[in-house]
């Protein structure tokens, strides 16, 4: 199945990778390090930039502020902030989102983002016009968020880490119902970074048999080895976190691709993309290289003219003109037409 991911872009098993450069909340609060981050992945060759779209109301209660849950290593043993600071200086407004969404288009790069509330889709579809909705693995199993989505009748793009099977089955089928089949299925971790025993990427293969839809890798490993394997499975769509400096103070910066892994990945995508090919097996080398390459039968002595040939009379060389080895059973018993001399190559008119 072929899903119509962006006006330009359709994408299905085994093309050629639409690549997401997930900037998340990479930009700090800062716009000024966004545009860099947009201008960055665009030069590294992205298709995409993608935000989070949630404020500091529409992902956790009051218990996660209280406690300071998701804080990261970088932030847990200052005292001099807590998470709800971080998240209301790390969230992005929606007249900023609306630059991003204009400096983006001026390069030639899409620009999306994962919504955290019916509010916020509404503002993605009618104001910043999408080209698709990206489902964090959070939401998998929030069916009424799903059901708004997908009324939407936009193409929607949904990770599924911290899922099980049933899960993934469920989530599909709420899609499907609201008469949207516009789906793109991430196999995700939702661990950052995961070990490579946790990725599980024969798991690719396994939801393609088991969907319909287009199954791409939404990614948190380090460095780009695993996303550049996930090609050879045949995913639509890779989703890497992007930063300027894995060094940067922030959430996901250490396990984000800076521009050259980027590079890397894009470059190499369709490259590994093209060297994949075709399912049918069959020669592609031209018969000028068949024929250097392969063996003749020749004469392994001289051979006289009317002498009756046998097999210890006869080699096997390059080039591959004449009769090929296959052919030895016509030759053995046949009297030979001519004089052959050691080290020639045989013809079908020789006997």
């Amino acid at each position: 199945m072929k899903v119509n991911l962006t006006p330009n872009k359709e994408v299905f098993n085994y093309c050629e990778p639409y690549i997401i450069a997930e900037l998340g909340a990479n930009h700090n609060g800062d716009m000024e390090l966004a545009k860099k981050l947009i201008k960055q992945a665009y030069d590294a060759g992205a298709h995409c930039v993608k935000f989070q779209s949630w404020t500091a109301d529409s992902v956790f209660s009051k218990k996660v502020y209280k406690e300071n849950f998701f804080l990261s290593d970088d932030y847990r043993n200052r005292t001099d902030t807590n998470l709800r600071d971080i998240v209301e200086r790390f969230a992005i407004t929606e007249q900023q989102l609306l630059q991003m969404k204009a400096y983006a288009d001026e390069l030639g790069i899409d620009c999306a983002s994962t919504p955290f509330s019916m509010k916020e889709v509404d503002f993605l579809v009618d104001e910043l016009k999408a080209p698709f909705i990206k489902v964090a693995s959070m939401d998998l199993n929030n069916y009424p968020f799903l059901k708004y989505i997908a009324r939407k009748q936009k193409p929607i793009v949904i990770s599924t880490g911290l899922s099980d099977l049933h899960e993934i089955d469920k989530a599909i089928q709420v899609i499907e119902r609201e008469g949207n089949t516009q789906i793109v299925i991430l196999h995700c971790v939702s661990i950052y970074p995961p070990k490579d025993e946790q990725v599980n990427l024969n798991n690719i293969l396994s939801l393609q048999r088991l969907f319909p839809y287009p199954i791409g890798f939404s990614d948190h490993t380090i460095g780009t080895a695993i996303p550049l394997a996930s090609i050879a499975l045949g995913v639509c769509l890779i989703e890497k976190h992007f930063t300027l400096d894995k060094e940067m103070e922030g959430w996901d910066h250490k396990v984000s691709a800076d521009q050259e892994d980027m590079k890397g990945i894009c470059k190499n995508a369709r490259r590994i993309s093209t060297a994949m090919g075709s399912f049918r097996i069959q020669s592609v080398e031209p018969d000028e290289r068949k024929k250097a390459f392969r063996r003749s039968i020749v004469a392994a002595q001289d051979i006289q003219e009317g002498e009756i040939i046998q097999e210890n009379m006869l080699d096997f060389k390059r080039p591959g003109e004449g009769l090929a080895p296959g052919d030895i059973e016509f030759l053995i018993g046949k009297p030979a037409k001519r004089t052959i001399e050691k080290d020639a190559i045989l013809y079908i008119q020789d006997v």
